[in-house]
């Protein structure tokens, strides 16, 4: 039996300012050649489907976010006690308990209920676009879309969704290498801010139909649900759902802008947007590595992974395994499920509601937006922690919208 830690593997840098766009997944595609395995600086990454998936499921590790905070030095003050409490990093018996109460607010239905708002939010954002056909949608659109659905799923002010977004945009950093080793003071400033502002929010009459509403009755209930339990469920939600949906659509429509085809597809079979909104996850993940912790030694193909390992599980190659592959094509079935979402116990709490955004701003704007095309330079993010879009200019045929 071989340990991992003998193996010659090739090399891989998330910190590469120059991995976004296509070199980045150009670079992915060349270490899949070499193999399933790389090596970075803090975690060997697993580029293969059934091995990523397998590490996901696995009993045997668990997410390392207190181990990946220790290595910057981050052992103790608020933004240690907040990845400490996060629901991710909980034990199995204490997640699970979290998870069976919060999940009902993210059930398929309880999303759909939430698709009028969504609506009404893209036609007051796209009252403010211009008639001239032209469009910086980042700010414009992904930005404060997702924003303010999540105010309202809340329960709070549609004026505080600016806020939101910045705390979300910077406590979501807790997840980015890079960040935490340059900008820990301005991410410990978000999680204080954003945990006083849930309580103050706590701290008026209950909305039964929002989903504070909904933590503050289980709450009430006793046993299930601590007020410290509810605050950081509030918190990992606000946290978790405005930034990515952000990035998921400011990459959707960067794809639809690199294949005008696509769009027009879209624009003629407004049936196939669930499909888009499929086929935009797995083209281009925005959580392209997940990280995983080996509790003890796991032996997996002849290999052994010595406890304490740090994996990163690749979603983008994972993605483009089999018969979709690196073509970007919405009328296509992807023959396997994605880890977009991740997988095991941990798979996203807020999929359903992060499609349901999607597929409603696509709806919206395929009809409005035709001859979608790029109208300068896009400028990425980079993929250390969530792989988002910071600028990207678009035009369109204004009489046809």
């Amino acid at each position: 039996m071989t340990s991992v830690t003998d193996l010659n593997l090739p090399d891989f840098d998330f910190d590469d300012p120059s991995l976004v766009g296509d070199a980045y997944h150009q670079r992915l595609a060349e270490l899949r050649r070499q193999g399933w395995l790389a090596r970075s600086p803090i975690a060997l990454l697993v580029l293969d489907r059934e091995a990523g998936e397998f590490f996901l499921r696995a009993r045997a590790t668990v997410f390392p976010g207190r181990q990946i905070a220790e290595l910057f030095g981050i052992t103790a003050g608020p933004l240690f006690e907040h990845i400490d409490a996060n629901i991710l990093n909980l034990s199995e018996a204490t997640h699970r308990r979290l998870r069976s109460i919060v999940a009902r607010a993210f059930t398929p239905v309880a999303a759909n209920r939430w698709r009028p708002v969504m609506r009404q939010v893209l036609e007051q954002l796209w009252g403010a676009v211009g008639t001239d056909g032209k469009i910086e949608v980042v700010d414009s659109l992904a930005k404060p879309y997702p924003a303010l659905t999540i105010a309202t799923v809340l329960g709070a002010p549609p004026s505080d969704a600016s806020r939101l977004h910045n705390w979300s945009t910077w406590v979501q950093r807790q997840f980015d290498i890079r960040a935490l080793s340059t900008d820990r003071v301005r991410i410990e400033a978000a999680v204080v801010e954003v945990y006083d502002y849930v309580e103050a929010l706590m701290a008026g009459p209950p909305d039964a139909s929002t989903l504070l509403g909904a933590l503050l009755a289980a709450e009430a209930e006793g046993e299930r649900l601590s007020h410290v339990e509810c605050v950081n469920l509030a918190v990992n939600v606000l946290a978790g759902a405005i930034d990515t949906t952000q990035s998921q659509l400011s990459h959707a429509l960067h794809l639809f802008a690199a294949y005008p085809d696509q769009w027009a597809l879209l624009e003629r079979s407004p049936e196939l947007v669930p499909a888009a909104v499929t086929e935009v996850l797995r083209i281009e993940p925005v959580t392209p590595f997940t990280a995983r912790q080996c509790l003890e030694d796991i032996e997996y193909r002849g290999v052994v992974f010595p406890a304490g390992t740090i994996i990163a599980i690749c979603s983008e190659r994972a993605n483009r395994e089999g018969e979709g592959g690196e073509r970007f094509d919405i009328s296509a079935r992807p023959d396997s499920r994605l880890l977009t979402f991740g997988a095991g116990p941990h798979f996203c709490l807020g999929a359903n509601l992060a499609r349901a955004e999607l597929e409603e701003a696509l709806s919206f704007l395929a009809p409005r937006m035709p001859g979608l095309d790029l109208d300068g330079p896009v400028s990425f993010g980079g993929i250390e922690g969530i792989y988002g879009v910071e600028a990207l200019p678009l035009r369109w045929s204004p009489a046809g919208g």
